[in-house]
């Protein structure tokens, strides 16, 4: 490994063990006052020379690294929004209430309702999303205002019970740690009597979602839970919604080089969050991060057991993103394996655009009403009405 600085010579009073060599980066002017441990990163193996990274990492996320391996977050990047469970008439579309899972571990979940029918007298109750959250497992929670926002969204439009799940961060925590969470959480929700979901949501009917690293743990939470679906009922989980999920590997696929200075998801970003994130002593082509390693067969039996449970998977993206090469060869992995799996990969855009960009998520929302329509109807999902963009070849 090397390790990469703002300056060319070791800074005085660096703590880290830096490479013979500091490479010289140009950083965003917020991040020049920052101490070194701020503006130093490890990078995994890799095939693309650092000369051509020209975004520092943890400057980009406001973030520093402590020498006890810690993580320091500036909340100001990612802001929260309080939950807000009073079924009053300013209340707005969507209530939302905060949960604990497990206090030993600090985990908790954020529950949407939609405010009618918190207020309905109506007996029917309402398919269940249980949502994660992105964030490179580093960031962010159900609170940040980007996910709080998407839940919200998903909640109102789809007319659903959102589950938003709080899991322990990395690299306090590392893998698989979150995906203990994950199921942890499934576990919890089959047994809570907590009154919106004892009331309104039907149990029969869930979706495990997630954007961007809650991709991956969403995918990661549906192959440990097809092993033993019994154990989770009444729970029944339908299908899986991978939204820009985020995966890896030691080798450079054409989209990371091609956006290697990515505004939003800049290569050496995603180098950060995989290094803080995955198992100690492992790189990317770990099958937490790389699902093709040894040939996928580690894969196999998990992918038969969501088959053979009549699981469907949809898998989104677009072409302004660096992982979309590696979505696109997901979906024609899991495909080969004879999942169904249905694709909504777009032209433009960037990583997670309808988080960030709120009026931007009908598109997504057309895509995700088709794909729980045709789940539960058990029929082929097959996009929004009027087509999917660049939708792939069984």
């Amino acid at each position: 490994m090397s390790i990469t600085c703002a300056n060319l010579a070791a800074p005085q009073g660096c703590n880290h063990t830096h490479a013979a060599r500091h490479e010289a980066i140009s950083i965003p002017p917020f991040a020049s006052s920052l101490p070194c441990n701020a503006l130093c990163f490890n990078t995994m193996s890799t095939e693309t020379a650092s000369s051509n990274l020209t975004v520092n990492p943890l400057a980009h996320f406001q973030v520093t690294l402590n020498p006890d391996g810690t993580l320091n977050r500036d909340r100001f990047v990612f802001p929260d929004t309080s939950a807000s469970p009073d079924p009053i008439p300013s209340a707005g579309p969507v209530l939302s209430k905060d949960i604990p899972i497990n206090p030993s571990h600090n985990t908790w979940a954020r529950i949407f309702l939609p405010h009618h029918h918190a207020r309905s007298c109506s007996e029917e109750k309402l398919p269940l999303i249980v949502y994660y959250h992105g964030g490179g497992f580093i960031l962010c929670s159900p609170a940040s205002n980007i996910f709080h926002e998407l839940c919200i969204t998903l909640a109102r439009e789809l007319s659903a019970v959102v589950v938003s799940v709080k899991y322990r961060l990395a690299p306090e925590h590392q893998l698989p740690l979150a995906y203990d969470d994950a199921v942890e959480a499934l576990h919890w929700i089959k047994t809570a009597r907590e009154e919106w979901l004892v009331e309104h949501a039907d149990l029969s009917t869930c979706y495990l979602m997630g954007s961007s690293a809650g991709g991956n743990l969403a995918f990661h939470a549906g192959l440990r839970t097809s092993a033993s679906p019994e154990g989770l009922e009444p729970l029944k989980i339908r299908g899986l919604i991978l939204h820009h999920p985020f995966f890896g590997g030691t080798q450079r696929t054409p989209s990371e080089l091609r956006l290697a200075n990515n505004h939003i998801l800049p290569l050496a970003a995603i180098d950060l969050m995989w290094e803080l994130s995955l198992p100690l002593g492992v790189d990317r082509d770990h099958e937490y991060c790389n699902l093709a390693v040894d040939g996928s067969s580690k894969l196999s039996e998990g992918v038969d057991k969501m088959r053979s449970l009549g699981w469907r998977l949809l898998v989104t993206g677009c072409d302004g993103d660096p992982l979309i090469d590696r979505q696109v060869e997901l979906v024609k992995l899991l495909k080969e394996k004879g999942l169904r799996v249905v694709s909504d990969f777009t032209e433009g855009g960037y990583h997670i655009n309808e988080a960030i960009e709120p009026d931007k998520s009908q598109p997504l929302v057309l895509t995700l009403k088709s794909f729980m329509s045709t789940t539960v109807a058990g029929q082929d999902a097959v996009g929004p009405p009027n087509g999917i963009s660049m939708q792939i070849a069984a």
